[in-house]
């Protein structure tokens, strides 16, 4: 028979030869559309499982079904451990579990054709499907898989040619993937194209992120697009995320929802930041956690009269607000350390660990540069505590603009600095400044934050650019936070006490009263100790039931904060005042 003036067996050899072109063009159909076609696809492998163990293992109908029951209830209660984080898509996986085992289990006893089981396994199959079609992730996932499977002609476009995707993951913000970087590339060259990459990837300006992996393989790197910023709205301060401080202190969420979590003990660190970014933020959630901490003294510094720090005078023990009061505080800070270092020494010890009886102190100082430039003297102080505190735990929290030489006193107190929380700066070069000289160059791009709280932080732990965002810890939740932590404080250890009386005594001895009634020396303010310790035991003897306040003794004596406060911790010791509350205080009824 001839067709169109062709003979058989032309046309037969003519569609011999289409043939692979037409199962070729349907299999890249099927894989193309693999993911939606996955519902059938079960239903097609259940069929042909049911037939199987029907014709030969008709007898293991009790076993699947007990398979069935532990597969359904694993993936019901393990199933976060698998990507199925959220309860209802674990519920969909454990029904669709369920249905599956059970219809294999009458498959197997009755046999798959037997009614009604053939219409039971496609009403199913399509009432099953309708949210795997639905749901966002997998629509999700198949579209970032299409948009990688261009990758070699985008990395072509890109400048980073040869370079390949090797895994990919979708999550609740957009996705991101693994890219083994071509021949003599490395991750400087993949962050130099991110602008290109953004273009190519269709998203928008800021939203790929790249870093180096974690094994810090030269020849890797982590992109990540950000379709929805995680960040975008401020986050909610939890609560306080240790007890001690000796754990790892939680200062907010980085964007993929894991917890900026940081060791504190035995560390200085440095808020930087400009204007409006968010470091006073950042130190408070850090009082937050402090606070909650009753094995750590807080004292602090703030040359703004108190405006940032006083909320949390409750539970600071000495708040600095002028510079002869900061002078004098970082003063005694360095005696402490003293007087630690030489216990340390008699005991054969090498640390100082903290506990509620030998606490850690932290000093805190808001606005370091003003610092810097209002009390040089106390530079001095805070470098000894930079260079020499760790081993005592007395350590530094600073925050400022921008830590420049001048700002920072031309001291070893920023080289010393190993927690740096950097926040959104005004150029470049500050990140540098902050962070350490090439890290912008490195992909850690702080001038590129887009919101007050948001930034990066650099620590032994943490030396990937990874963006975060503080906790939103308002006024109303400092003072609540302030007063429910107030009463819970503890007291300065007797070596630090021991060590400041040893101090004062000593000045006293220098600037006691010669012959002619005149003082010897520069501390003249210390002439008549005996008076002043007199007006203070009157004071306290006459305090009212519920106490007096230490600025009322300071109007009554005469004598700085710290003195009080020493005075007061040794009537304690020796059972002669009380703590009415917190910051009030008395003389017991029975003391002399």
């Amino acid at each position: 028979m001839r067709r169109y003036g062709v003979e058989p067996m032309a046309l037969i050899t003519e569609d011999l030869e289409f043939a692979p072109l037409v199962i070729a063009s349907l299999a890249r159909a099927v894989w193309r559309y693999r993911s939606e076609l996955a519902p059938l696809t079960i239903a097609a492998s259940l069929l042909l499982d049911g037939m199987i163990l029907r014709r030969w293992f008709p007898e293991w109908w009790p076993s699947v079904i007990t398979a069935t029951i532990g597969m359904a209830g694993a993936v019901a209660i393990c199933g976060r451990w698998v990507n199925l984080p959220r309860p209802i898509e674990r519920s969909y996986a454990a029904v669709t579990t369920a249905f599956a085992g059970t219809w294999l289990t009458l498959a197997t006893y009755c046999g798959p054709f037997t009614a009604p089981l053939p219409a039971v396994l496609g009403i199913g199959t399509l009432v099953l499907a309708v949210p795997w079609w639905a749901h966002r992730r997998r629509r999700a996932r198949v579209r970032v898989e299409r948009t990688l499977a261009a990758w070699p002609d985008i990395a072509q476009a890109v400048g980073l040619a040869g370079s390949r995707v090797q895994s990919a993951i979708v999550d609740l913000w957009g996705y991101r993937f693994r890219l083994g970087l071509g021949l003599g590339q490395t991750v400087e060259d993949a962050l130099s194209a991110v602008p290109r990459l953004e273009s190519a990837l269709g998203t928008t300006r800021g939203g790929v992120r790249v870093q180096p992996v974690g094994s810090k393989k030269a020849n890797r790197a982590d992109v990540r697009v950000i379709e929805t910023d995680p960040h975008a709205d401020a986050i909610t301060w939890p609560g306080p995320s240790i007890t001690s401080i000796t754990q790892p202190a939680k200062l907010g969420l980085f964007e993929d929802g894991t917890p900026v979590r940081v060791p504190l003990l035995r560390r200085h660190g440095l808020f930087a930041g400009m204007s409006g970014a968010g470091k006073s933020g950042g130190v408070n959630v850090l009082l937050g956690d402090l606070t909650a901490c009753q094995d750590v003294i807080l004292w602090a510094i703030d040359l703004k009269r108190g405006m940032e720090l006083q909320p949390w005078a409750s539970c600071i023990d000495r708040l600095a607000t002028t510079p002869q009061e900061a002078e004098a505080l970082l003063a005694d800070a360095v005696v402490i350390l003293d007087g630690r270092a030489d216990d340390l020494t008699r005991r054969g010890e090498r640390v100082w660990e903290p506990s509620p009886d030998r606490p850690a102190l932290i000093i805190v100082i808001d606005e370091y540069a003003e610092l810097a430039s209002e009390a040089p003297r106390a530079i001095a102080y805070a470098d000894s505590i930079a260079r020499r505190g760790r081993a005592p735990a007395v350590n530094l929290i600073a925050a400022t603009q921008r830590p420049s030489k001048d700002a920072m006193g031309k001291s070893a107190v920023r080289s010393q600095m190993d927690v740096r929380l950097c926040f959104r700066v005004r150029e470049p070069r500050d990140g540098d400044l902050i962070l350490g000289q090439g890290m912008v160059k490195s992909g850690w791009h702080p001038h590129k934050l887009d919101a007050p709280g948001k930034f990066l932080i650099s620590s032994p732990e943490h030396d990937i650019p990874r963006r975060a965002r503080t906790y939103l810890l308002d006024d109303d939740g400092v003072q609540a936070t302030a007063e429910r932590h107030a009463e819970h404080r503890p007291s300065l250890d007797a070596v630090s006490i021991a060590a400041l009386d040893a101090a004062t005594t000593a000045e006293r001895h220098i600037d006691a009263p010669s012959e002619e009634g005149r003082t010897i020396g520069p501390g003249a303010r210390h002439a008549r100790p005996n008076a002043r310790v007199s007006a203070l035991w009157a004071a306290l003897r006459d305090a009212p039931e519920d106490g007096t306040t230490v600025e009322e003794l300071k109007a009554a004596t005469g004598m700085s904060r710290p003195t009080i406060y020493r005075h007061l911790a040794q009537l304690e010791t020796d059972a002669r005042v009380c703590q009415v509350s917190r910051g009030r205080w008395r003389a017991r009824p029975d003391a002399a």
